[in-house]
């Protein structure tokens, strides 16, 4: 016959178990929510004309977003009626590999231009996290290069060029709370033809563990090789091309990447293009 206290020793190791095992079911219910709630994938909607700027041609700009989450919820984001998603598509980035992922978009105002917008989630909800400054004036644009860690300290930049159009600038981000705040700034870029869809005329791509920016000038003849560090642009080479910039920036293998030009593609190894004028 068991002693009284054999029976505690035997209901505690039960309760011990059945603990356990709440906590293992808690730890994958709260992992399964978790991924529910992150985002997978992103569109715009509802064409609208009430701003009629269209860089990108018609019909690419939006009253609203909608998003899926991996767990399979739909979310929608409208925007006030002084503004437009002036976009093709959202990106879907992260900025450092544990953070949740967010959505990169270009968001134009009726009085104040472009800016660049993080949206996630929030309370379950899709909303914008964050903005850049805006250009300040109606009816001017900015394109987005690329999203990377591009100094290597584990946390990415955002990079995009402002007024493709009109004697660019090329500009580097980074999220501090509810801003996107401007790092450094180089004028003398484009990576647009106003009127067309095609926004993929430069690139970041890191070869040897360095991340390089490929942004054309200003008459997308050449394409300019920077890098990102200590807080600043530096420019560390140039490569002429046969031709204008028209098509994408492709990464081609372990170290060169191929430009659509007006000619056709060039193949090039931006690491080996010529260092600027007067520069070492």
């Amino acid at each position: 016959m068991p002693t009284p206290h054999s029976c505690y020793g035997t209901l505690r190791q039960r309760l011990c178990a059945t603990l356990c095992a709440l906590a293992l079911c808690l730890a994958s219910t709260l992992a399964f929510g978790a991924e529910a709630d992150s985002l997978a994938s992103a569109r715009y909607a509802e064409p609208v004309d009430r701003y009629g700027h269209f860089a990108l041609g018609r019909p690419h700009e939006y009253a609203r977003m909608e998003a899926e989450t991996t767990g399979g919820a739909r979310l929608v984001l409208s925007l006030p009626p002084e503004e437009v998603f002036e976009d093709v598509a959202p990106r879907l980035v992260r900025l450092s590999p544990a953070s949740p992922a967010l959505l990169l978009a270009i968001v134009s105002n009726r009085a104040t231009g472009s800016a660049l917008a993080l949206l996630g989630l929030e309370h379950g909800r899709l909303a914008i996290l964050a903005r850049s400054a805006p250009i300040g004036t109606a009816r001017r644009w900015l394109n987005p290069v690329g999203v990377a860690d591009l100094d290597g300290d584990g946390v990415a930049e955002i990079a995009a060029v402002l007024t493709p159009h009109i004697g660019g600038t090329l500009k580097v981000y980074r999220r501090e709370g509810h801003e996107l705040k401007e790092l450094a700034a180089l004028p003398g870029f484009s990576n647009h033809v106003y009127g067309t869809s095609e926004q993929r005329l430069s690139a970041i791509v890191t070869t040897g563990g360095t991340a390089r920016l490929l942004v054309p000038d200003t008459s997308r003849t050449v394409l300019r090789v920077l890098e990102f560090q200590a807080g600043r642009l530096r420019e560390t080479g140039r490569c002429r091309l046969a031709a204008p910039v028209v098509g994408p920036v492709l990464p081609a293998g372990e170290a060169e990447v191929v430009v659509t030009t007006q000619n056709g593609e060039q193949r090039l190894a931006p690491a080996h293009c010529p260092p600027p004028d007067g520069k070492k």
